[in-house]
Order: C-alpha cells, then sequence, then structure tokens
C-alpha cells in the first residue's frame, strides 16, 4: 500500500498564520497523489517477478526519501527536531514492514483485489483508537465496522480457495497501516506533519536497508532499470503532492479520496496485468468503501460534538 503520511494534524509552525484552504487544488493534488501512487504499486508488482519485495520497497524508500531532501531544503532542519522520538521510530518500522508485506502479498493478489482488502484499515483505525487511545465509539461505528469486516470477507472469500492465501499479507499490511495512524494520533500533539513524514522515511530507509545485501539482484535489462527508476521518482513526486494538498485543503475533504485508488487499481491492473476483479470483488469493495465513508462521517460528527462541549 502507498507509503503516504496520513491527514494532517499540523503542518504549521508556531510562527506562521494558518491561510484559508484551497480545497479545489487540494483535492486535485491528492487525486494525481493517488493516480500516481497507484502506478508505483503497479510497477512494484510488475517487478515482483524478477526483484525481491525487499529490494522494491527500498527502492521506493529512495524516492520518499527525496521527497524528506526537498522538506528540508524547503523547511530547514526544524523538522528534524521531536518530542517523541521513540514513537516516531516505532512508526517508520511499521510503515516499512507494511508496505514489504503489501508487495510481497501484491506479487500473488490481483492489484484491485489488493487494495480493495486495504480499504478496511480506517475501520481497524477505530477499533484500535477505542482499544490503545480509549475512544468513544457509539453503536452507529461499530455496527458500520462490522459491516465492514463482512465486506472484506467477501472479498477474500475464505475457504473457497478463489483468492490466494497471500491476501492475508494485504491483510497485515492493512492492519499495520491502522496501527500506523494511530501511532499519528499520538504523535499528533507533539510533532508536526513534516517531522513525522521526515522520520518515517529515513527510519523505514535504515530498517529496510539491513537486509538489502542478501536478497540484492542488480537490475541487467533496460526495462528494469528504467521502472525501478521510475517507482523511485514517482513515488517522491506523489508524496510531495500528498503533503501539499495536505497543506492546502481541509482534511475532512480529502480523506474520501483515499478511495480512489480502487478506480486506478483496476484500471492499471487491466491495462498491465489483464485483470478485472470479478462480482463478488467488486460487492465487497463497495461494503467496505460505504462503510469506511460513514464511519469518516461518524468520526467527524463525533469531533464536533467534542469541540461544541468544550
Amino acid at each position: 500500500m502507498p507509503t503516504i503520511p496520513d491527514l494532517p494534524h499540523n503542518t504549521a509552525t508556531p510562527s506562521e498564520t494558518p491561510k484559508a484552504p484551497s480545497n479545489l487544488k487540494g483535492l486535485a493534488l491528492m487525486a494525481l497523489g493517488f493516480f500516481l501512487f497507484a502506478a508505483v504499486d503497479t510497477m512494484a508488482k510488475f517487478l515482483t517477478d524478477l526483484f525481491h519485495p525487499v529490494q522494491i520497497v527500498w527502492t521506493r524508500q529512495l524516492g520518499l526519501l527525496f521527497g524528506v531532501l526537498v522538506l528540508l531544503l524547503w523547511r530547514g532542519p526544524v523538522i528534524l527536531r521531536t518530542a517523541r522520538p521513540k514513537l516516531q521510530a516505532l512508526r517508520g518500522a511499521i510503515a516499512v514492514i507494511s508496505a514489504t508485506c503489501f508487495i510481497l502479498g501484491v506479487s500473488f493478489v490481483p492489484l484491485a483485489d489488493a487494495v480493495a482488502v486495504t480499504f478496511v484499515a480506517p475501520l481497524i483505525v477505530t477499533v484500535l483508537g477505542a482499544v490503545i487511545l480509549r475512544e468513544t465509539v457509539g453503536w452507529h461505528r461499530w455496527a458500520a465496522i462490522s459491516i465492514g469486516f463482512i465486506g472484506t470477507l467477501i472479498v477474500i472469500r475464505p475457504g473457497l480457495g478463489i483468492v490466494h492465501p497471500a491476501v492475508l499479507l494485504v491483510l497485515f499490511a492493512a492492519s499495520l497501516f491502522a496501527l500506523r495512524q494511530v501511532l499519528s494520533r499520538m504523535i499528533a500533539p507533539y510533532d508536526n506533519t513534516y517531522t513525522t513524514v521526515a522520520y518515517t522515511a529515513l527510519v523505514g530507509s535504515a530498517l529496510i536497508s539491513l537486509p538489502l545485501p542478501f536478497v540484492w539482484i542488480w537490475p541487467s535489462d533496460p526495462v528494469s532499470i528504467v521502472l525501478m527508476i521510475a517507482i523511485a521518482a514517482i513515488a517522491g513526486v506523489a508524496e510531495l503532492m500528498v503533503i501539499r494538498a495536505l497543506e492546502i485543503a481541509e482534511a475532512v475533504v480529502l480523506a474520501p479520496v483515499h478511495y480512489s485508488m480502487i478506480l486506478w487499481s483496476v484500471m492499471y491492473g487491466y491495462l498491465v496485468f489483464g485483470q478485472l476483479p470479478d462480482g463478488w470483488t467488486l460487492i465487497g469493495t463497495a461494503v467496505i468503501v460505504a462503510t469506511g465513508l460513514y464511519t469518516m462521517h461518524r468520526e467527524r460528527l463525533a469531533a464536533r460534538s467534542r469541540r461544541a462541549a468544550v
């Protein structure tokens, strides 16, 4: 799944005055960013026949590191100051493990099916928020979560032998992604989004580099070399687009754009691999997306109620 920053808690430094949101530009940047991230996932799946997932994730991390370098030049070394270094390190480790599990799983599972399963992550975030952060979750959201998990079962169809068992790696990746978002909430009061993005890229790159010498294969044909370079470059550009979108637009407006990934994944899956999701996968995906959007809506209402009570 794409290594992207979570919806922002704060991208402004204390000396800056918040600007009026530019939602239309933000939506365009976010949509284009996810379009590019879907392209990265497609190229990664294509390369899994030739290279180990660790090498592919490491290559993608190079692009994310480039994005952090741009942030350092733009915002300065202040983005490396963190009040929660242990949580930042843990978040970075979880992010890169999640990405590796996703690439390993997608090497066996059709791209659209894999992306559909990752959409369960927002529902898992709500569950983890209730368990870890002691957040109050009403019966509306618990009902939506239950229905969303049923949608996931429709996509996976365990025991029927229709979907490759590696889809469980994708589900595990989605669970780790959800845990990463919960950690972001814990970090939010102390560090801004730029700091979190920087540490995710730096820690993830360092961690994924450890096993790299044991699996590295030098790309020999021109196509592989071009795709490797493209993965790094496009991942970096996509990350900067998403970060910029998060900076100029409202998070509640941008959040649903995440679900556009299924459109791009179906398109790329058909054009590159000749794969189309079956009817049950589409039904399960629709259930997951609908419950995810409903959960977002209920969370916005709950947040509004908390602000009104203050």
